[in-house]
């Protein structure tokens, strides 16, 4: 019974974020808990003023996020909530900025079953990961690099499995330039216990990130490429399937270009310093994946804004992932420093 119930959340987990279904554990370390992120895509690694962004690229750790504190909360498909908590801080003037953070999926409550299919009553399963992580300029350059440690723990009624991870980026960020790029090397780890003795993969994901600010035009691209470890990453969706009429079924047939968009998330960011942000992107893998035959779904797009008050910061995000499943993420973010008077942090 453990095996088909982790292999449903697997599956579960590869439609709601697409991923990798079925290959790899603790999918949780690939699902995005902040507004601000999931209205442009899902994806993005080269915020630098987002205390959010260290547990996707921990080269963003600055000394622009110390004594930030955020709050986020998804209220997913089904009875699935999800949320995360983040703060970073630096605690003297020898040191760096650190960041940690704590994210957790709660499944709810599942109808428990025996081989048979008989009911014998409900469950609960959960995920939840602890990460801590560090940043430093390299020095007489404009690269910065960080590493994130990740303690990772997942149940599934009674039984249990648990691991270990670390996350490392490079940054290169020049004041005077347009431009940022990164790369990140994510969910390098291993299993310390699984839930039947049977060891699995944690989702390693290399990518690279870009972000471009308009001269004069108050809009910031992002865009991201990831899963570079792997080329072939396409699953050929049920819907786009065909039938003839002798009952032969054609499975979706996948081009190299059509493989190749689904290493790609874009957004855009209208008035990113601004008091109001407004923003929309676009994850083409979810979007092909959950795309539905001769109907438009609008899968994949996000959308959302931000609103600045003061100390505080309120980001929303709604993603469209299905006719019959979509997601509203809300962030709450307070600058402490702000009760400090004359207290102005450099730039990154």
């Amino acid at each position: 019974m453990l095996k088909k119930f982790s292999l449903f959340f697997l599956v579960f987990n590869s439609i709601c974020y697409s991923q990798t279904g079925g290959e790899e554990a603790f999918l949780i370390l690939n699902t995005t808990t902040s507004a601000r992120q999931t209205a442009l895509g899902g994806k993005v690694l080269t915020f630098l003023d987002d205390v959010n962004q260290p547990v996707w690229n921990p080269a963003s750790i600055n000394l622009n996020i110390d004594r930030h504190l955020s709050a986020n909360y998804t209220s997913h498909i089904g009875d699935i909530s999800m949320g995360s908590v983040s703060y970073a801080h630096r605690f003297s003037r020898q040191m760096e900025t650190m960041h940690a953070n704590f994210k957790y999926v709660n499944y709810g409550s599942l109808i428990a079953a025996d081989e048979e299919g008989n009911e014998t009553g409900t469950f609960n399963a959960s995920d939840i990961v602890l990460s801590l992580g560090y940043a430093s300029l390299i020095p007489n350059s404009n690269f910065y690099v960080g590493a994130n440690v990740k303690y990772i723990n997942s149940s599934i009624a009674n039984y249990s499995s648990s691991g270990i991870a670390a996350d490392f980026g490079i940054i290169y960020y020049n004041d005077y330039k347009p431009y940022i790029l990164t790369l990140v090397l994510r969910n390098v780890g291993t299993q310390i216990d699984s839930f039947d003795g049977t060891h699995e993969r944690l989702p390693l994901d290399i990518a690279l990130g870009g972000s471009y600010q308009l001269e004069n035009v108050p809009l910031r691209w992002y865009a991201t490429l990831d899963n570079l470890q792997k080329w072939n990453i396409a699953v050929a969706n049920p819907s786009n399937q065909t039938t003839d009429l002798e009952g032969n079924v054609t499975k979706e047939s996948i081009s190299f270009i059509d493989n190749a968009f689904r290493h790609v998330s874009i957004g855009a960011e209208l008035f990113p310093k601004s008091v109001i942000n407004l923003r929309l992107g676009y994850n083409f893998r979810r979007g092909k994946e959950l795309q539905l035959q001769n109907v438009r779904s609008f899968g994949g797009l996000s959308f959302g804004f931000g609103l600045q008050m003061n100390k505080f910061k309120l980001n929303y995000a709604y993603s469209k992932y299905h006719l019959a499943a979509n997601a509203s993420t809300f962030s709450l973010e307070i600058d402490l420093n702000r009760e400090l008077k004359g207290h102005n942090p450099r730039r990154y």
